[in-house]
């Protein structure tokens, strides 16, 4: 536990999801004071699993020891032999998965990786188990308006309650109130999340029957390529796997929320032509497309005294399993900020350096997914169907992800900060 004076500040975080968990931990770690606002009346759970690369589990580490091994008690990683360090294999999605004509897979791996992957209900009751008290977090508070008055940030609620802060840090997902707050008065057109031209259906295929379906198959993360058309599946603690079948169609979404319901002949129809294991795989998922949104393009995290922080920030297609890390990455590097900031004149210089660090590489993270969804639908303009092109293309994808220098971030951090309160000083004392 890092001890330090009482820096007469306090953080209102809006949104108790993976990245509102992830700062409060990083605060509580570091005896910042905050608080954050949940919309929901209790821990919302949306989407299955989730896949965590190296450089997430890395960033969990720096955050809280605690948040690492609490992780590591409720994950799994690839079983098979010799597959530690395997990102997936790659196969067809078509009947016999590419043997008819000769392909027999390809694996994507590297040193540098290992896969791990849980519930998204286990990580996050574990995240909410680690807050240093009950209070920390307040149900109940959907945001509708965030705005800076003066030196404090006053946030109006649904229920039209209102409370001020000296900063605030939106965790509130893609379609954040806080977006609006950061980018709406400068940068409006950017406000809103963009349709990637994707959607997907999710399962939890339950423990032994994924097994029992695939068989060998059934032993590693596997992504099973088509035309148009992926099937992503990789194993979760306890036995289950996670599945994803995705679609790609460049059509406008057109429906007013971010799912769809259809009827289980149209997802099975999305799939026609498929090996008969993936649809059999699909009986355990619900008629329910989610639309893959990103947010492409985000000229700035900070407005004055208001951050974005995780989806609402780089909302992004989960084609790289790099999404939901970065919002470790990000509760990080602002954590580590907040810790040295000495007075509230200081809020500012760290929203600033918090954003010169983590923007480019979270943008870099959102363009690459929508890059690799692409690649495993087989429309990526410069590979095509040709799966040597495909798997050579994967196989050096994805390491400046995995081996990103967290520890340099947060010396970068302390020189920026040190350097940007410079000249601050000398600009006021000018």
């Amino acid at each position: 536990m890092h001890h330090r004076p009482d820096q007469g500040i306090h953080i209102l975080i809006i949104g108790g999801g993976i990245a509102g968990l992830a700062l409060g931990i990083g605060l509580d770690r570091r005896n910042v004071s905050y608080t954050i606002y949940e919309a929901s009346t209790e821990l919302s759970f949306a989407g299955a699993g989730i896949a965590l690369g190296p450089n997430t589990t890395r960033a969990m580490a720096l955050l809280d020891p605690a948040l690492r091994e609490a992780y590591d008690s409720i994950s799994t990683k690839n079983q098979s032999l010799g597959k530690e360090h395997h990102f997936a294999d790659f196969l067809l999605a078509e009947p016999r998965f590419g043997a008819s004509q000769g392909f027999h897979g390809a694996a994507v791996a590297s040193e540098h990786f290992v896969r791990s992957g849980a519930h998204r209900k286990d990580l996050m009751g574990v995240m909410r188990s680690l807050l240093s008290t009950d209070d920390k977090i307040v149900f109940g508070k959907r945001a509708v308006q965030v705005r800076q008055v003066g030196d404090k940030v006053k946030v109006e609620f649904a229920d039209g309650s209102c409370v001020e802060a000296d900063a605030v840090v939106g965790c509130d997902g893609g379609k954040g109130v806080t977006r609006c707050a950061v980018l709406g008065g400068t940068y409006p057109d950017q406000v809103d999340v963009a349709y990637s031209g994707r959607y997907v259906y999710r399962a939890v295929i339950p423990p032994g029957k994924g097994q029992e379906v695939l068989g060998e198959y059934a032993d590693d993360s596997k992504i099973f390529l088509g035309k148009g058309i992926y099937f992503a599946a990789y194993p979760l603690s306890g036995g289950g796997f996670n599945f994803l079948a995705g679609r790609q169609t460049d059509e406008p979404w057109g429906h007013p929320h971010w799912t769809c319901e259809v009827t289980k002949e149209d997802m099975l129809r999305d799939f026609e032509g498929c090996d008969a294991r993936l649809l059999r795989l699909l009986e355990w998922a619900s008629p329910l497309r989610w639309g893959l949104f990103h947010h492409l393009h985000t000229p700035t995290y900070h407005n004055g005294l208001v951050a974005l922080l995780g989806d609402v920030a780089h909302a992004s297609t989960p084609h790289q399993g790099a999404g939901a890390g970065q919002c470790f990455e990000d509760a990080l590097v602002m954590s580590h900020l907040l810790a040295r900031v000495k007075s509230v004149a200081e809020l500012e210089a760290v929203f600033e350096v918090y954003d010169s660090i983590c923007r480019p590489r979270a943008q870099e993270i959102v363009r690459t997914s929508n890059e690799t969804g692409l690649l495993y639908t087989m429309t990526h303009p410069d590979c095509g169907e040709d799966m040597d092109k495909i798997t050579s293309n994967a196989r050096q994808r994805f390491h400046w992800i995995w081996t990103h220098d967290l520890e340099g971030d947060l010396r970068q951090a302390e020189d920026g900060l040190q350097a940007s309160m410079a000249r601050r000083s000398t600009t006021e004392s000018s």
